[in-house]
């Protein structure tokens, strides 16, 4: 086999011998992630994108070498393998691997840390509610799983610390952190709207979200791996009638979402956003109550086109499916699981 400025990078970087000729000229081509990108380009095609930075006389100078060497079909510097696999390795078992999950005492919280429980991780449930959140972990436990509570409120820095910190200390790693927890506001036009009303929703719902993220990345970076799932809602993609102060927390989770993203999508973490619609969780069902309290009915309410409100573990599904390999290649994604709500 004879290599020239029409061999593709993929062929090139799958030849020991072409490798150090590469390396030679290019130092650290075969372990640049953009080479598996590029490994269908020419070299000469490679030499035309400004990007490559491969001038003239460098793409001389390899070519030149190239044409010194020839290799036989079944001669062992002949290619073996490309230098990255076609496709991420599904891992062999996730069963050490851990989970933390906030707001994790009901709803979609409890019924995701069910799922991932089920699914093989370790569960850290983490909630405001010390009742409700060490439910969850002796249903974890009844169920065969492990996990712990660690009582918590997101929108304190110590509390999130905290909450990290016993992960690591009892598990040794974080996997998968589900940056769930979120309260829902009084309904009231945006006219009447307390500052204190405003400043509590964006306390938990964007505070709450940004801390998980800072101290978990931070765990992660160090790893090298890791998934998170935020969860914003379908009043992240549009307004929700007299919730002026949530739907605006909740286009601030899906903003942290895309700039945490573009920031570790190089550092082996994968962070993404599910927006549920209508949920039959607690939240919901205290709807009715708020507005009795309040003696205020908004004017529209979300069209559920689906014909009814989701279970949880039906917003649980997507959130397993977002924390394991079988969402490798998704990222900075905002996920609608909204019976058609957006439509």
């Amino acid at each position: 086999m004879t290599f020239t400025e029409n061999s593709t990078l993929g062929e090139l970087l799958s030849n020991e011998t072409t490798v150090k000729i590469m390396e030679k000229h290019l130092p650290g081509i075969s372990t640049n992630p953009m080479a598996s990108m590029g490994k269908s380009f020419t070299l000469k095609q490679l030499s035309a994108i400004p990007q490559a930075n491969i001038s003239a006389e460098i793409l001389s100078a390899i070519v030149s070498d190239l044409l010194n060497i020839t290799t036989a079909d079944g001669d062992p510097t002949s290619p073996q393998q490309n230098i990255q696999n076609e496709s991420p390795q599904e891992p062999l078992t996730i069963n050490d691997s851990v989970a933390i999950v906030t707001g994790a005492g009901g709803g979609i919280g409890r019924a995701s840390s069910l799922k991932l429980s089920q699914a093989g991780f370790k569960i850290v449930a983490v909630d405001f509610n010390t009742v409700t959140g060490e439910e969850t972990v002796n249903m974890i436990r009844a169920q065969g799983g492990k996990g712990l509570f660690i009582q918590a409120d997101v929108s304190k820095e110590e509390d999130v610390e905290r909450f990290t910190k016993s992960a690591i200390d009892t598990y040794g790693r974080i996997d998968v952190f589900f940056n769930n927890a979120g309260i829902l506001q009084k309904f009231s036009l945006l006219e009447d709207l307390d500052a204190s009303e405003f400043d509590r929703i964006m306390n938990v719902n964007v505070r709450g979200v940004f801390l998980g993220l800072k101290k978990v990345l931070k765990v992660m970076n160090a790893q090298g791996y890791g998934s998170i799932i935020n969860t914003a809602s379908t009043a992240g993609l549009r307004a929700e009638h007299s919730m002026a102060a949530y739907t605006a927390s909740k286009h601030a989770v899906i903003g942290l979402t895309k700039a945490a993203a573009i920031e570790y999508v190089r550092k082996g973490i994968r962070v993404n956003a599910i927006c549920p619609g209508g949920v039959d969780t607690a939240l919901t069902q205290a709807v009715p109550m708020m507005m009795q309290e309040s003696g205020y009915t908004p004017e529209e309410f979300p069209n559920m086109r689906i014909g009814r409100f989701a279970e949880p573990t039906e917003i649980a599904e997507m959130v397993v499916f977002l924390a394991t390999e079988k969402s490798s290649y998704v990222t900075g994604s905002i996920i609608t699981v909204d019976g058609g709500l957006t439509l």
